[in-house]
């Protein structure tokens, strides 16, 4: 019982939860560990066929290059043995839509050349970590007959694979990092080409290496480089160096690999040993229930209050009917955008709908006191930061502006939060929104669908760097977007398919059910249970999980209604 509790301790103190427990050290920049390679496998058996002709001997060279087993064996032998020892197919790996390949002229009876070609989607970098793309690949193959076989004799470096080779060969796991505050664990989603006997190790690899380069600017780490993994040895998994590192660092640690393994479907307990001894004093197994106060779960992050905002106040919505919240947001008849954080406190603008004067940008809490915040003539939806520890809103269309107020004096601060947008992007902001762990952003700019990473700086301010447009497809016709708890994207278009999911990283989105739906979608809201849009005539909600083509139904106590979702968190 004892171990047990001093672990809850621990883990408390990992993720700032509980007063009592030992305090935590000050983190340092994270580090990059040791380069991961999957370890090797059986390789299918996979090959040429023989007597195959050449373009279909090309394609399937290019579905066995999805396979990375043993250095590429499967792929290189579709190759001369001089092309084979000279093909480099590490680094980034393209991602296309589909591989179209034209004969060349100039071809002879025992040799041929093809363009290759593609349009990118993506890329797979080192880790595994994935990034939307946007281009033309071209490339140009010479084959050769050889001993009578077709066989390819030159190539540009690298790997090319289609997007259903990516579905097919590769599977996306989520790793787990603790955010710069050591209190949630943030996503970081990686595409791994494993066998199941392999894959713990393999995911605990990718956990020593550290965030993808993406994430790192949002996230901090505080191993030192000399913490090594050392692989599965009689059932527990093993590192060394550990020697210096706290308990509490441990038990953070520990947290990443315990809920990185559960999630990938790993059965626990899992044993973890450094140097010889338990990673945990007292702790011989670990399983989930040590580290539920860090659960990324979405079911254990909680359920949220529905609230909405309709006639230009803000009612609580419950399972039959709705009541106005305490204050000025109930009780205005301007309000044209809010948020609304766990404990009450709310950040909303007030204007009426095109008139000459400025919009109003205030906070408060419910029944409570209210400040304004700065006025401009247009605002969009405020959006919190993780315990209403400040908020979010784009003035004007261009200006990102971050709000704190201070503990002490409840005075508040506004500066402007610089973001890095792609060359070229110019337009204005119409949608900003924070997701649950603050770690990432999501903005709709001119139509089109952009995400983007918060980085902390020392000084305590904040910009968005690595931003990437996502669902390039629906380019020009996204209105809405929201973070679902599953991390995913739920977002609203002017099209046919007016909800679409996209996946965090963005390599891939999904239409969802468009039954008693009609665009444009105006918003949409989520909780672990529900999602909500407002369409073109009313407020809508469906299941998150159930049925896999849903009729969206409208909000019980909202009948009629064109309200806009706002769920707290």
């Amino acid at each position: 019982m004892r171990a047990r509790k001093t672990l809850a301790c621990l883990v408390a103190a990992t993720t700032m939860a509980a007063a009592g427990c030992a305090s935590l050290p000050t983190n340092s920049a994270p580090h990059v560990i040791r380069t991961f390679s999957p370890s090797e496998t059986e390789t299918q058996a996979a090959g040429p066929k023989d007597g195959q002709e050449p373009d279909l001997l090309l394609r399937d060279f290019y579905a066995a290059s999805a396979r990375s087993d043993a250095d590429y064996e499967a792929a290189r032998a579709y190759l001369t043995d001089a092309a084979a020892a000279a093909w480099d197919p590490n680094g980034q790996k393209l991602v296309v839509d589909n591989i179209g390949m034209t004969t060349l002229p100039g071809s002879s009876v025992g040799q041929r050349s093809y363009s290759v070609h593609g349009h990118v989607v993506g890329a797979i970098r080192q880790g595994g970590s994935y990034s939307p793309e946007r281009g033309t690949y071209e490339a140009t193959i010479d084959m050769e007959m050889v001993d009578g076989q077709w066989r390819i004799t030159s190539l540009p470096e690298g790997v090319v694979l289609e997007r259903t080779e990516l579905r097919n060969q590769y599977q996306p796991y989520n790793l787990y990092f603790f955010d710069a505050d050591d209190r949630e664990l943030v996503t970081d989603r990686r595409w791994v080409h494993s066998q199941r006997e392999t894959l713990a190790s393999d995911l605990i690899g990718l956990l020593m290496e550290g965030p993808s380069e993406r994430l790192r600017p949002a996230l901090t780490g505080s191993l030192p480089s000399s913490v090594s993994y050392t692989g599965e040895q009689d059932g527990a998994y093993t590192f060394t160096g550990f020697s210096g590192v706290s308990q509490e660092e441990r038990a953070r640690f520990a947290a990443q690999v315990v809920w990185t393994l559960a999630t990938a479907g790993v059965t626990g307990p899992y044993v973890l040993k450094a140097d010889g001894e338990m990673l945990i004093d007292g702790a011989d197994s670990l399983d989930t229930d040590d580290f539920i106060a860090a659960s990324p779960i979405v079911e254990s992050v909680g359920e949220t209050t529905l609230y909405a905002l309709t006639g230009g106040k803000v009612v609580r919505v419950g399972a039959e009917s709705t009541q106005a919240v305490e204050g000025s947001l109930g009780s205005a008849s301007d309000v044209t955008s809010v948020d609304i954080a766990g404990d009450g406190e709310w950040a909303a603008v007030f204007g009426a709908p095109g008139d000459a004067a400025d919009d109003i940008f205030r906070v408060g809490t419910f029944g409570g006191r209210e400040s304004e915040v700065m006025r401009a003539g247009t605002f969009t939806r405020p959006t919190f930061e993780p315990d209403a520890s400040a908020v979010w809103a784009v003035a004007d269309g261009k200006r990102i502006l971050r709000t704190v107020q201070s503990a002490a004096t409840d005075s508040l601060t506004t500066g402007e939060v610089k973001v890095e947008l792609p060359e070229g992007v110019n337009g204005n902001i119409s949608v900003l929104r924070l997701s649950r762990t603050g770690t990432r952003v999501v903005m709709v700019i001119d139509g089109h669908l952009y995400t983007g990473i918060v980085r902390r700086q020392t000084s305590g301010e904040r910009s968005v760097v690595n931003v990437y447009e996502y669902a390039q497809e629906l380019a020009g016709s996204v209105i809405s977007a929201e973070w679902s708890p599953d991390g995913s994207l739920l977002v609203g278009t002017t099209t046919s398919t007016p909800v679409m999911r996209v996946e965090q990283d963005g390599s891939s989105m999904t239409a969802m059910s468009a039954g008693n739906i009609s665009a444009p979608v105006v918003a949409v809201a989520a909780s672990p249970s529900t999602l909500y849009v407002t369409d073109a005539n009313a407020l809508l909600q469906v299941p998150a999980s159930g049925a896999d083509n849903p009729i969206w139904r409208e909000v019980p106590g909202l009948e009629g209604v064109r309200a806009l979702p706002i769920t707290s968190r």
